[in-house]
């Protein structure tokens, strides 16, 4: 495989680097403080293309390939993880399952807004049953007519209370299991959604992460998406791109943690000297350094797959995997690298800590990834 970056590529890393540092950077900690979702920024991402850099142009997209994506969220990522996040779910669950699933039509009412960042997209598949075991779906979608209608809940939804349109897991049939399950497309502001909780985090906290209730919740036949009964199979693989974009973000948090640790042990000085020239912190970098380069060798490897219409389903959960328990594990070595300035607010790596942590949990936990790549190679 060719890892050597392309000119779009590496402008595409600068872009998104200048605007991580210049736009992202300078209000991190307060909105992390805050828990504030940062509007202004989601949408100056979409001007910049990059809240739908895999959809086609003629969908509002950038048209770009996945490698470019997994640059530009690590970026973005490696300053603030909760606006990589958003960003990701965006791109990697929204605009591609309808980019790849979605009518024509479809495109057109929902994935124009969503690719230029005029609007803001959400996936909803968990619910307080049915997390690692998504086939346990409780919410109903009855047909009434040339309509659906939706009863249930959703648990830990990303975008959750600031998304204009939410993709939606429900099923039509729990007699036939995953089989029975189908995905709807309910648009903000529809009777019958509501946001019933906002999440307490220990991370991503400008990230939104809520609860979602329908109540009767009325949509139109025309906004599901596929057949009925297609809806494992759109959540399944939806998610494997998904495991692409939550690696990047768990790398961004990893090389994050790196640059403060290098740029620490510099500045830091215990005995009369830097602490860099302490082997025992040499050490720790050192293998901090290749676990980052082999998560970003994983990640790029899965989106090259991706990219060449490979199969790529066993990859990206290595990715995710490795990546994941590379961010956390930065994260603490960054923290014992700093004493007892890791655990204070003011240095940034006590929130690498926090951030990172849910990249072993969300879109497929670690022990997720590890039987989905399992199975790939016993099945092989």
């Amino acid at each position: 495989m060719n890892f050597q970056f392309n000119d779009t590529q590496l402008l595409i890393r600068e872009t998104a680097r200048k605007f991580a540092v210049d736009r992202a950077a300078p209000g991190t900690i307060d909105r992390d403080e805050q828990e504030s979702f940062p509007a202004d920024l989601v949408k100056e991402l979409g001007e910049l293309g990059f809240m739908g850099m895999m959809v086609p142009e003629e969908w509002g997209g950038s048209g770009m390939d996945t490698v470019s994506y997994v640059l530009a969220v690590e970026e973005v990522s490696r300053v603030d993880a909760s606006l990589g996040v958003i960003m990701s779910v965006n791109n990697s669950l929204v605009c591609f399952g309808l980019n790849k699933y979605g009518t024509d039509e479809q495109k057109e009412r929902f994935l124009r807004d969503l690719a230029t960042g005029k609007k803001l997209g959400a996936f909803a598949l968990s619910e307080p049953e049915a997390g690692s075991d998504a086939t346990n779906q409780h919410t109903l979608a009855r047909k009434d007519g040339d309509s659906y209608i939706l009863n249930g809940t959703k648990n830990w939804i990303t975008n959750g209370s600031t998304a204009d349109i939410i993709i939606v897991m429900a099923s039509n049939d729990r007699s036939k299991g995953s089989k029975g399950i189908s995905t709807f497309v309910v648009e903000k502001g529809t009777p019958g959604l509501t946001v019933a909780k906002k999440e307490k985090k220990l991370g991503i906290r400008s990230s939104d992460t809520v609860s979602l209730s329908f109540s009767d919740c009325r949509i139109p036949a025309g906004n599901r998406i596929g057949d009925e009964g297609a809806g494992f199979r759109f959540a399944m693989k939806t998610l494997e791109g998904g495991r692409i974009g939550i690696a990047s973000q768990a790398l961004g948090i990893a090389q994050g943690c790196l640059d403060a640790s290098v740029r620490y042990a510099g500045e830091r000085k215990a005995f009369d000297k830097p602490i860099s020239q302490l082997q025992a912190i040499q050490f720790k970098i050192a293998d901090m350094a290749t676990n980052v380069e082999a998560s970003r060798a994983l990640t790029v490897r899965a989106a090259l797959l991706k990219d060449s219409g490979k199969p790529f389903g066993k990859e990206a959960a290595m990715a995710k995997l490795f990546a994941s328990k590379t961010a956390v594990m930065a994260a603490l070595e960054a923290i014992q690298i700093h004493g007892g300035y890791g655990y204070v607010r003011e240095y940034l790596v006590e929130r690498y800590l926090r951030d990172a942590k849910i990249t072993e949990i969300y879109e497929g936990t670690s022990e997720i990834q590890r039987i989905v790549i399992s199975r790939a190679l016993l099945r092989a």
